[in-house]
């Protein structure tokens, strides 16, 4: 069966560039992306995998490790690393699993035999501290991913579990939230929302982003 949002993130202990991974020990209480990659050596993952080492210090603001994926050994992997720090000006600083029997690419479904039948598309999922899916988002194997959006998404995932709000469309840190529609008390509001909201409609409510300081993450 298909992983669905809500669902808990599957256990596993795989092998990897960095040792043994017990995934769900290896996320402790904070947030996971686990994303996957259909080869060792090939030129689209090498750029991603650069972007997400240069990309560690805003991965750590927001309390997120990131863990890759391929169907290749390790030994492939670290060769493969040291194309990757070469070619993108970065040191490769998180795991890149070893699914060379393709254990979790099954338990995450990231093998689509109508694209390939033995290598996995681009797959990426966001888990929260309680394990749980949060977001998952699949590229066809010829597309990069945006990691820009990614972190944008985590963003709006952590504003919206501390507060009763939704993001609007292209929202990014800092916007106008919309309030959720089951929040329907005045007195509340007032209390959870002190600089006001516009109405636009009675369900589409706009108020500024209630988080304070983003910077001091």
């Amino acid at each position: 069966m298909s992983l669905r949002l809500g669902d808990t993130a599957p256990d596993f202990e795989q092998d990897s560039s960095e040792g043994t991974i017990r995934f769900h020990e290896w996320l402790g209480d904070g947030w996971g992306v686990l994303f996957s990659h259909p080869a060792d050596f090939t030129p689209v993952c090498t750029t991603e995998l650069g972007l997400t080492a240069k990309l560690k210090e805003e991965f750590a603001k927001r309390n997120v490790k990131a863990i890759a994926l391929s169907v290749d050994p390790v030994d492939s992997h670290h060769e493969w690393i040291k194309d990757i720090n070469e070619t993108q000006g970065c040191a490769v600083n998180f795991p890149i699993l070893a699914d060379h029997d393709r254990k979790v690419s099954e338990l995450y479904d990231m093998i689509h035999p109508n694209a390939d039948s033995s290598l996995t598309v681009r797959s990426l999922f966001v888990i929260d501290p309680n394990k749980k899916v949060r977001l998952m988002i699949t590229y066809p194997a010829s597309t990069g991913r945006n990691f820009n959006e990614v972190l944008r998404v985590i963003d709006s995932l952590q504003l919206t579990d501390e507060h009763k709000v939704a993001t609007p469309g292209n929202w990014e840190r800092g916007g106008d939230v919309v309030i959720v529609p089951s929040l329907q008390d005045e007195d509340e509001i007032k209390k959870r929302f002190p600089k006001g909201y516009k109405a636009v409609k009675s369900y589409l409510r706009m108020t500024p982003d209630p988080k304070a300081n983003w910077s001091g993450d």
